[in-house]
């Protein structure tokens, strides 16, 4: 069972029906541009994930639940049955950057409803064709399965008030840091970060060649982060909660586990415009 990463190597040596595996390739700037770069080529046997709709509900934006809203574990639960998934089956998922788009939020959700055999595709897309592995353009027909699921709460913060409630949780926040900072802000109507957060820009926690870094390293880097809190204090957070789960597997590799996520991230944040605002460093 792998829990965390998985290579391409031994992916492509799993027996296809011992594995579900799920294409999860999204571009914010164009949001067909994933479906369409799966179906012009893909690992043998994946499904697709779409973010908007299988791995979020966008219904729920104007709860102030942010831009990728949690799906409900009914609606979840439908999306894994539709793909023929069943408990304890290894899942895993892959994206075209490492899995910071949404192949680490699939990870992450498949975590909140208590399964561990899942993991993501070290380098991604980029890692399978780097390897000169099969690729293929027609989608699988897989047996649907009644699937059902239940999301466990206390890895997940969903009410605001909770980052600033004592005793307060260290606030990882996983963009890059000129939108931490409010430099820049492409996406979201209000620039900076929630007071209190630090930033762990979720691409520190890869090599130059795409692929996470070593256990040990991630460990040494983000216990330098943690300081004498533990990770069960750790709350990670980003633009809307997908990035975030990045930061999240790369600590549940580094043997750090117990961190959560707040799923609306910043642009639950800013929903509210009374909210406080901190810029700078």
């Amino acid at each position: 069972m792998k829990s965390t990463l998985i290579s391409a190597a031994e992916l492509a040596a799993l027996p296809p029906g011992e594995v579900l595996v799920v294409d999860c390739r999204k571009d914010l700037a164009d949001p067909a541009k994933g479906r369409r770069d799966y179906l012009a080529g893909h690992i043998p046997g994946a499904v697709y994930a779409e973010l908007d709709t299988d791995l979020s509900d966008l219904s729920l934006q104007s709860q102030g639940l942010g831009r990728h809203p949690l799906p409900s574990a009914t609606a979840f639960a439908a999306v894994l049955g539709r793909w023929g998934w069943r408990p304890g089956l290894q899942v895993v998922a892959y994206d075209a950057a490492s899995g910071a788009l949404a192949a680490a939020r699939l990870w992450w959700l498949l975590r909140l409803a208590g399964e561990r055999a899942v993991a993501v595709l070290d380098g991604g897309w980029a890692a399978w064709q780097a390897a000169g592995l099969p690729v293929e353009t027609t989608a699988p027909q897989r047996v649907p399965t009644m699937a059902t699921v239940q999301f466990d709460p206390a890895q997940v913060v969903l009410d605001h008030t909770a980052l600033h409630a004592a005793p307060a949780p260290l606030l990882l926040d996983a963009r890059a840091a000129p939108r931490y900072r409010g430099d820049t802000e492409p996406l979201d109507p209000v620039a900076g970060h929630v007071p209190g957060a630090r930033n762990r820009p979720f691409a520190d926690n890869l090599a130059a060649d795409g692929r996470f870094k070593s256990a040990a390293e991630l460990k040494s880097e983000f216990l330098a982060v943690l300081g004498a809190r533990a990770p069960a204090d750790v709350v990670h957070m980003c633009g809307s909660g997908v990035t975030a789960c990045h930061n999240l597997l790369a600590m549940e590799h580094a043997g750090l586990a117990g961190s959560r996520l707040y799923a609306p991230s910043w642009s639950g944040w800013v929903s509210d415009r009374s909210r406080p605002v901190a810029a700078g460093a």
